[in-house]
């Protein structure tokens, strides 16, 4: 079965209790977190995924969706860097992947397949997601 049968509904449809308004003081970055939570999730983009995982939010939607992304390229570039969303998936913590243990072990697939990371990438770039990747592969759930 599809984990991508709601791509039609926001975060806050699927999951029942949409959130208020951010308080006017707020930083842009709850602003933001807000706002694409009332966005279709077939219109989020690799950068809405990429914030949305690192602030834990909506990940039992959000997860599947980035897996979509990166299994047509690993090293999709959100805004910083090639390979920032997989850097924010790998550093979910150990329960996100409990939920999905089949998508923890194709991510491991994923990311045992690039060799030194990124070739096209800065060299810190490169260490940081050979760093995230160890630190994944050795904390990930048994399948």
């Amino acid at each position: 079965m599809s984990r991508l049968l709601h791509l039609d509904r926001t975060l806050d449809e699927l999951e029942g209790t949409p959130w208020p308004d951010p308080p006017p003081d707020t930083t842009a970055l709850v602003k933001n977190v807000h706002a694409l939570r009332k966005k279709r999730l077939a219109a989020l983009t690799v950068e809405d995924l990429r914030t949305l995982t690192l602030q834990n939010v909506g990940l039992p939607f959000v997860l599947p969706l980035a897996l979509q992304v990166l299994r047509q390229d690993p090293l999709a570039e959100a805004r910083y860097y090639d390979g920032d969303l997989l850097s924010a998936v790998l550093r979910r913590p150990t329960e996100a992947w409990k939920l999905f243990p089949d998508l923890a072990e194709e991510l491991a697939v994923i990311v045992s397949s690039l060799s030194g990371t990124a070739s096209g990438t800065a060299s810190g770039t490169a260490d940081h997601l050979d760093r995230d990747i160890r630190d994944f592969l050795a904390r990930r759930p048994a399948s």
